[in-house]
């Protein structure tokens, strides 16, 4: 039986773009049990994304799961009309919504894979962050808030022989970071991201944590729970004078 919702007077409204899997996923949990109420954005598989919200309203916080695929900006500005009906107002944004994209070498690239790619891990995030900005901002008559990028450590290794594209597309996301934080901090948004190196998740090609993650300095590869643990700081007051910072959850590599 779920607990009675506990429900404070300044409650705040997390939406995770791919929260219904993987870090979004443990984020959204980790964020029910720090007080938030959670918006979820899935793309697909919603019985997953339905327990997802479950849990979180075991845990006593309001969760709502909306389907929508942020390389569409028409989804996603329907996507964040239906928090303003459902939540009211938002406080942060966690994009965590992304794909590896093609694997292997560059020279067996292909455009239109290249395309998807770019479309949701830059777009995506950046339209998201688009529309997050004019609710928070206070320049639109918003009340501040946060928002936590997903970047990857490949962005400074490379990814040579398998991912170089989704390093690229992980770079300008760092790249966007530092930018937009400059562009909002005087508007009370603060802009950060984490850095994951290899973690257990389904988004890693079939056999890499395996083969890598014994090879890494705490030879073994991160939980998705450990990475969400960053994201909840950076979300926090505890980091109120940090903006614009990648940090990194790589286990020290």
């Amino acid at each position: 039986m779920a607990e009675p919702r506990r429900r404070c007077a300044l409650t705040k409204t997390l939406l995770i773009t791919g929260g219904g899997r993987g870090i979004g996923a443990a984020t959204a949990i980790a964020a029910a049990r720090a007080g938030w109420d959670i918006a979820i954005n899935y793309r697909e598989k919603s019985a997953r994304a339905e327990a997802i919200v479950d849990e979180i309203e075991n845990i006593g916080r309001k969760a709502i799961a909306y389907p929508a695929d942020v390389a569409n900006e028409a989804a996603v500005a329907a996507l964040f009309a239906a928090i303003d009906r459902d939540f009211g107002t938002l406080s942060g944004l966690v994009n965590s919504a992304g794909i590896i994209g093609p694997h292997g070498r560059i020279d067996a690239v292909d455009a239109a894979g290249l395309d998807r790619l770019w479309a949701i891990n830059i777009t995506g995030t950046l339209i998201c962050c688009r529309e997050a900005i004019k609710r928070m901002s206070t320049k639109h008559g918003g009340k501040g808030g946060a928002i936590v990028n997903l970047s990857s450590a490949a962005s400074r290794i490379g990814g040579a022989g398998e991912t170089v594209p989704y390093a690229a597309s992980k770079g300008a996301i760092d790249s966007l970071t530092f930018g937009l934080a400059q562009e909002v901090a005087a508007e009370g948004i603060r802009v950060n991201a984490v850095s994951p190196g290899v973690i257990d998740t389904e988004i890693q090609p079939e056999g890499r944590v395996a083969r890598v993650g014994p090879n890494l300095p705490m030879k073994r590869a991160g939980k998705a729970e450990e990475v969400a643990h960053a994201i909840l700081y950076l979300l926090s007051d505890e980091a109120s004078y940090i903006a614009g910072t990648v940090l990194d959850v790589t286990g020290g590599r």
